[in-house]
């Protein structure tokens, strides 16, 4: 298994809180939605190649459109957030790691993990570690008690 994982970011809001809204990814497009003229351009470009429903997120990837369901049986509420491709030629998760903080903060890491044949990681390896890293910094900018 193949893991590209950003590195580890402060959240400014509580882990039980930003676990209740990740699980439920529909929210995150109303608020794109709601503060579109506020993205600039090339953010709005990325979020442009994101489609968010009410329990999966469907990315466009070097492999095509990839659609990740919320894993129920590996997520852990509150700590640990799991993703994982239903329809893809390789398989995929996306797991996102939270580490409650004694300051009502929260320390996270998105991870992309995948099994890859060894010519493939040679080509996609850049884009994955950094769509890895592009998630891991975007966890930083979602207001998560505003959603």
């Amino acid at each position: 298994m193949d893991s590209f994982k950003s590195a580890q970011h402060v959240i400014a809001c509580d882990a039980a809180t930003i676990y209740s809204k990740l699980t439920n990814p529909s929210l995150i497009q109303q608020l794109i939605e709601a503060n579109a003229e506020k993205i600039d351009g090339q953010a709005r470009q990325h979020l442009d190649t994101v489609k968010f429903t009410e329990d999966s997120i469907a990315i466009q990837s070097p492999m095509g459109e990839v659609t990740l369901a919320l894993d129920h049986e590996n997520s852990i509420d509150g700590r640990r957030i799991v993703y994982k491709a239903s329809q893809s030629p390789v398989p995929i998760s996306m797991v996102i790691n939270l580490e409650p903080q004694p300051d009502a903060t929260t320390m996270s890491t998105a991870e992309l993990q995948l099994n890859l044949p060894f010519f493939l990681r040679k080509m996609v390896e850049g884009q994955l570690q950094e769509g890895a890293n592009r998630f891991g910094e975007l966890l930083t900018h979602i207001p998560f008690d505003r959603l």
